[in-house]
């Protein structure tokens, strides 16, 4: 399985960017995707994800400016990013749970990052 984002970039304060993510392979299901961003001390931590039922989970500081949305038909995630913030700088990564056809337990899946920078 092969996760790989896109969208990222440089943008003004206050601006908008929308990252894409698309999951492929021997893909026989996804359950859940989600976009994570890197932290000062390197980890990843949640800033939303998508089940494949439609429900959401939004990091406090995103909610009202970040939307999430997936097409589990195309097996791909958005991220449309609104009134963006300079503290929004980060490296954001795609992270998916998929069952491949020859072994339908779900596993966890990462891309490779994509860089947004917000200048003020």
């Amino acid at each position: 399985v092969l996760v790989v984002e896109s969208g990222g970039g440089l943008v003004q304060a206050g601006g908008s960017l929308r990252l894409s993510c698309e999951a492929s392979g021997s893909i026989f299901s996804i359950n859940r995707m989600g976009w994570y961003r890197q932290t000062p001390g390197n980890q990843r931590e949640l800033v939303a994800e998508i089940s494949d039922s439609g429900a959401t989970i939004y990091v406090d500081d995103v909610k009202g400016r970040f939307t999430i949305s997936g097409d589990y038909g195309k097996n791909t995630v958005y991220l449309q990013m609104n009134s963006l913030k300079p503290e929004d700088t980060r490296v954001y990564y795609c992270n998916a749970d998929v069952a491949e056809y020859h072994d339908l337990r779900y596993k966890n899946y990462w891309g490779q990052g994509t860089q947004v920078t917000v200048s003020s």
